[in-house]
């Protein structure tokens, strides 16, 4: 057995090689916000306000969309679906022992096999709709205690998100639906709790019907929290700060609603104290005291002044925090912590996007919400990692396609650096529509991180037509009243003349490169943005497209009918002073969507990095022109056995003046190097080494390689730590590699690999990047594609060690040696959360 830890990796670093080295340093960018928690991100509890996490020990079973017998006869007859009490699963004598149990986030559709059909092919082929009603329905059952001294408080069940269509019951009683599987929504369940005794909370998700077209998993993807508050507090996601910056200073403009749940009125007055990053009161405000009616609200205003404040940008993410406190007779009755950021932005006709008053390109991806082994059920440090990898490649923006995204994401994004276009997920002025709207809106309006609000994605129905028109204006409007700070714009593709553009503060335009100067020269006072670009599609490792495989290459020399390559559209986009830059489609590959093949292809390779966050050779064009670092990216392997002889396609990405490329010491020429552009040899195939020398004023300062390895030899484990918290649910990502007797690995290398996890922790699952791959997410075994596999482990609540140990039996491939990894789970603080 092979026993590895960081300092075994750290001397092996050499033979890892650039690729690793990219996602190693995304991590470490992780590793610096794995400390912050969740309920940091946007609003946080302060006593005596209570938030508690409710995501550990549920009990899951899956149920029947059309057989009540196997969906605990729910809905059995007319009388069922018309009562509001009554139901004995929700009740302590019903007998879940049989189910299993799990703790949230969860996605179960994750879970399923994939199914041959045509009508899942959007949803990654996985069996949920009304053709499958056995997996389409889940049910989540938990208890609770709630103390006697709780009486009187105000007792809401929060859910961050469901997918889908959820239906809520406690103590035997209905507490209601929520349909959108992408905003959050929250019951109060005062009057229905069991004071000084035992609670039982029932969810009923049903995945039979879809939001989108593409992979949205099934289940409570998101946290969950129970928050308890006195009656007179804070409405839910009221607070905000909106800030005017000056030469010398901020003014804040401060507002809440305070809500009055009580029988009697209140007087009622809002102290706020603004922080710094450092916890340092800097600026206190007090808003005048009112009486707030039983069953009422009020608003509260006030004003304070930030000297010399620090402004938030990609560079110097900077957040300040408001903590906001409700007093009434002589205590305080709620409060919390709001985080916000100093800046400002401003799109301009003819000159782009400024941030601060400074001209900056937007250099953005799109993104759907799912990663390899685990679906859309992100764990905290997942999304970190995710929005790391897309940082290191010198991006400075994301979309989130096509729905408002977790706290998380948006958290990691201003903690992070990053700048967010942030859409809805259905371009709709129902009540439903604007209430989605609403509250994507309050919830993130605080954010520094988002720069756009987006209205929707290419609703073609709607596009250029009147009733498109009126949708939009609605909400715009709507938008505009909720958040004057920040410009609306909308994902549009096709025809940009009436309907949806009439009423948009800047135009979206997605693709249609030969369309945006003659729109510019007949439309020059209109701002515009590039919502969606690229949609370049490569296979990671892959070099030779191959259709009988569903393998596209690596070279950027694949697009869609529609699209563009990555240097097609990021040179024109970078050479327009009036374009402010745009969003890539897409940073990481995603589930669904398979293009540009169909079955057995499961998911999209679009990404500029695959599932797992790995590095395809695009992101390095992206990190040399966006990017500050010397980039030197020499490709492809050098593993061509078959092809002696053959002229052998050789790419260079580089931001270096001038490459020299060799094989086995002999120059195959000098090149200079074009701004934005890319550089290309063709070499006659030996075995041995390519090599890359960068230089600049003459001198190499650089060099990359790329060495015929051997065979398949061993497994190597690494890890972006390590210890991590035993806190129930810190993550540790574990990139496996099979490499040769020398180290190198090997990037053609298929194995089988089979863990064993062990100690204080659990799988969460596994994954490759390899678009056509059907092996389960959560079994402790995969094969690695092109050399590269991942496996997400996440700590138990208990101090100790979390073991992982991989290794390759004799078939189907050849036996590979058992290697350990030991990560340590240290004794941590843990959240606040339910017993």
């Amino acid at each position: 057995m092979i026993e590895m830890n960081r300092r075994d990796l750290l001397r092996g670093a050499a033979a890892v090689g650039l690729q690793s080295l990219v996602t190693r340093r995304a991590l470490a960018l992780a590793m610096a916000e794995a400390s912050v928690p969740q309920a940091e991100y946007g609003f946080a509890a302060v006593a005596p306000r209570e938030r508690l996490l409710l995501d550990f020990d549920w009990r899951f079973a899956l149920g029947h969309a059309c057989d009540p017998a196997r969906d605990l006869g729910y809905g059995a007859n007319l009388e069922e679906l018309s009562k509001t009490v009554g139901f004995d699963f929700a009740t302590a004598k019903f007998d879940d022992s049989r189910w299993r149990s799990l703790d949230l986030p969860h996605d179960w559709a994750v879970e399923l096999p994939f199914v041959h059909d045509e009508a899942l092919q959007s949803h990654g082929y996985k069996p949920l709709g009304r053709n499958y009603p056995e997996t389409s329905v889940g049910w989540y059952r938990r208890g609770f205690d709630i103390p006697a001294g709780d009486l009187g408080r105000r007792i809401v069940l929060e859910f961050d998100g469901a997918f889908r269509s959820a239906l809520v019951f406690l103590n035997g009683s209905l507490m209601g639906r929520h349909d959108s599987g992408y905003t959050p929504f929250r019951f109060d369940i005062s009057d229905f709790v069991n004071y000084g005794g035992r609670n039982i909370v029932v969810v009923r998700v049903d995945a039979t019907s879809g939001e989108g077209w593409f992979y949205e998993g099934a289940g409570i993807y998101r946290h969950v929290w129970l928050t308890k508050t006195e009656a007179l507090h804070l409405g839910a996601w009221e607070t905000h700060v909106r800030t005017d910056v000056k030469p010398d200073a901020a003014v804040l403009s401060l507002a809440t609603i305070v809500e009055n749940q009580g029988t009697a009125a209140a007087d009622a007055t809002v102290r706020w104290k603004i922080l710094d990053a450092h916890g340092r009161t800097i600026a206190t405000a007090r808003s005048g005291p009112q009486s707030v009616t039983p069953a009422g609200n009020a608003a509260f205003k006030a004003r304070a002044r930030l000297e010399s404040p620090t402004l938030w940008s990609p560079e110097t993410p900077y957040l300040y925090s408001a903590v906001v406190t409700v007093e009434s007779g002589g205590r305080a009755q709620d409060a919390e912590r709001v985080a916000f950021g100093v800046r400002t932005i401003a799109f301009d006709a003819g000159r782009g996007f400024f941030l601060n008053g400074k001209s900056v390109k937007i250099k953005g991806t799109c993104n759907h919400q799912d990663h390899a082994g685990v679906g859309v059920a992100l764990p905290d440090g997942l999304q970190r990692y995710r929005l790391s990898v897309l940082r290191d490649m010198g991006s400075n923006a994301v979309r989130t396609s096509h729905n408002m995204p977790t706290p998380e994401w948006v958290g990691a994004c201003e903690r992070m650096g990053m700048m967010m276009m942030c859409e809805t997920r259905r371009m709709s002025s129902t009540a439903d529509g604007l209430a989605d709207l609403e509250i994507m809106i309050k919830r993130y309006r605080n954010s520094p991180a988002i720069i756009l609000w987006s209205m929707g994605n290419e609703e073609w129905a709607l596009q250029n037509s009147p009733e498109g028109a009126h949708i939009v204006a609605s909400m715009v409007r709507r938008a505009h009243e909720l958040d004057p700070t920040r410009p609306c714009t909308a994902a549009v593709n096709g025809s940009y003349e009436g309907g949806v553009s009439s009423f948009l503060d800047i135009e979206g335009f997605n693709y249609n490169l030969g369309a945006i100067d003659a729109y510019h020269r007949s439309h020059p006072r209109q701002r515009l943005v590039g919502s969606e670009t690229a949609s370049t599609i490569c296979t990671r490792g892959i070099y030779e497209t191959d259709p009988l495989r569903n393998w596209v290459s690596a070279y950027d020399v694949n697009h869609t009918a529609w699209s563009e390559l990555a240097e097609e559209w990021w040179k024109f986009y970078a050479a327009r002073e009036y374009l402010p830059g745009g969003f890539a489609w897409t940073g990481f590959d995603y589930r669904g969507e398979p293009t540009p093949y169909g079955w057995p292809s499961i998911n999209s390779q679009f990404g500029i990095v695959d599932t797992c966050g790995f590095s395809k050779d695009n992101f390095f064009y992206y990190k040399s022109w966006w990017g500050r670092e010397p980039v030197l990216h020499l490709f492809p392997h050098w593993n061509w056995a078959q092809r002696f002889g053959e002229p052998v396609s050789v790419w260079v990405h580089t931001n270096l003046e001038e490459i020299e490329l060799f094989l086995n010491g002999r120059s195959q020429g000098r090149r200079k190097v074009q701004p934005l552009t890319h550089l290309e040899w063709q070499v006659k195939y030996e075995p041995g080494v390519i090599e890359a020398r960068g230089m600049k004023d003459g001198a190499v300062v650089m060099t990359a390689r790329r060495e015929t390895t051997g065979a398949p030899a061993t497994i190597r484990l690494s890890c972006d730590r390590d210890e991590i918290a035993a806190d129930g649910e810190a993550i540790a990502i574990v990139r496996v590699e099979v490499v040769d007797g020398a180290g190198r690995v090997v990037p053609t290398a298929d194995n089988l690999i089979k863990f064993a996890i062990s100690g204080e922790g659990t799988l969460l699952g596994v994954g490759n990047g390899d678009p056509n791959c059907h092996e389960p997410d959560k079994q402790p075994m995969r094969s690695v594609f092109n050399g590269l596999a991942q496996l997400i482990v996440q700590a138990s609540r208990n101090p100790g060690a979390l073991v992982i140990e991989a290794y390759a039996e004799q078939f189907p491939g050849p036996e590979l040696p058992r290697t350990r990894l030991t990560i340590t789970t240290r004794k941590s603080p843990l959240r606040p959360a339910v017993a």
